[in-house]
């Protein structure tokens, strides 16, 4: 079940590149990127990514989208991100079916309304939503109509439609109430078949919901801060789990893990600068 033993504070973030079959992940509070035996460190958060062709990829920082070539370690500016405001960080990511990257942030001590969800596409970033404290659960249905995050002290995640070029059309609805419950939404991902793998903080594990929103079943994992799934590995039915050790002292918190499943995953759609 573990993938990585690497001991994270803040894993978040896993991308399985489709091209190189390889995953990618964060650790926000170490300031690095890792992938299985490699680590590449930066000097300030770096939080999310996406894919931009076989050896580059798009990464998130507290300031910026950052050109990352992972070949050789170096990163150039595409485009700042709140790089006025001092208070917020980056958090949760990913790139929709249209080529869009979608990124939220938030406070760095996640004060309340700090944060915001924007969309990257084609050279342009622009805020979606607003305001947010902890952005969470962003992820995408296969068809690419239909946008999911949450914000995640308020235990709703949420869905919006989208348009042609995937920009949000209408308002967003309540897709799965967690409410008065333990479970507390952290990342998402949407598999092949348009269900939605919730990692739910706190309570050691990564819930399945139907596009309607109905509860599937839940995997567990030994380690309690779950924080992102994504699913991997060539025939894509493989679920990774990040987690994080902050505030712990467990073995396993804070490692990455891997499950086999019979859920066909959604392949990671190329980010188009």
């Amino acid at each position: 079940m573990i993938f990585d033993d690497t001991q994270c504070q803040l894993g978040e973030g896993p991308l399985w590149h489709p091209e190189r079959e390889q995953l990618f992940w964060c650790d926000i509070l170490g300031h690095r990127l890792h992938t299985k035996g490699k680590h590449w460190q930066f000097d300030t958060y770096v939080s999310a990514a996406g894919w931009i062709d076989h050896d580059t990829l798009l990464i998130a920082s507290p300031r910026a989208l950052h050109r990352f070539d992972i070949t050789t370690g170096d990163h150039t500016e595409i485009c700042p991100l709140e790089a006025d405001n001092p208070v917020t960080r980056s958090n949760d990511g990913r790139a929709d079916p249209q080529g869009g990257f979608w990124i939220g942030t938030m406070g760095i001590d996640a004060e309340d309304g700090a944060g915001a969800i924007y969309r990257y596409y084609k050279g342009e970033l622009r805020q979606l939503f607003a305001p947010i404290t902890i952005s969470n659960a962003i992820c995408f249905a296969p068809d690419g109509k239909t946008a999911y995050f949450t914000d995640t002290p308020t235990q709703q995640i949420m869905r919006v439609a989208l348009d042609a070029d995937g920009w949000p059309n209408g308002d967003p609805v309540l897709h799965i109430d967690l409410s008065g419950t333990d479970f507390r939404p952290d990342g998402a991902i949407v598999d092949a078949a348009g269900n939605l793998w919730n990692a739910q903080w706190g309570t050691s594990r990564v819930a399945g919901y139907t596009p309607d929103g109905s509860f599937i079943t839940a995997y567990d994992f030994p380690a309690k801060q779950t924080s992102c799934p994504a699913f991997g590995c060539p025939d894509l039915h493989t679920l990774f789990c990040t987690s994080a050790a902050v505030g712990l002292t467990g073995d396993d918190e804070g490692k990455t893990f891997a499950i086999p499943t019979d859920i066909a995953g959604q392949a990671e759609h190329r980010v188009i600068l």
